[in-house]
């Protein structure tokens, strides 16, 4: 049995990238900055890793209308592995593929105050492919 989970917190690097596809799927172009944080010959380091997200659907629609730069979100997906052709040579990119993604708002946040208003009353909910 083989296993491709990711679950990763971190910061909009961009606005959210929303468009439909021409089968008129819904799909939302996420980037993100993740901190990991470790100590180097006693001094606290701090690594910056970047990664892209692809959202579908509900999920998608949702990530375009809450989020922008600079919002954290937790993302739970997998890895997926983009492949193609550029002059003869096979490229490839990695990117993660969301089945959930937690919006991560400070309540000073009026994103997250109309997400709530919208929603009902609670947090914003997460947006998951699965429920």
């Amino acid at each position: 049995m083989d296993l491709n989970i990711v679950k990763i917190k971190g910061n909009l690097t961009k606005d959210p990238e929303f468009k439909h596809t021409a089968s008129g799927k819904a799909v939302c172009g996420i980037s993100i900055a993740s901190n990991h944080g470790y100590a180097k010959n006693g001094k606290r380091t701090t690594e910056v890793s970047y990664f892209n997200i692809e959202a579908w659907g509900v999920i998608a629609e949702n990530c375009a209308k809450y989020l922008k730069k600079g919002n954290g979100v937790i993302i739970e997906g997998r890895l997926k592995q983009d492949r193609w052709e550029k002059d003869g040579k096979t490229q490839s990119r990695i990117k993660i593929s969301a089945s959930n993604v937690q919006f991560l708002f400070d309540k000073k946040d009026k994103v997250s105050k109309q997400a709530t208003e919208e929603e009902g009353s609670g947090p914003v909910p997460t947006q998951s492919l699965f429920q």
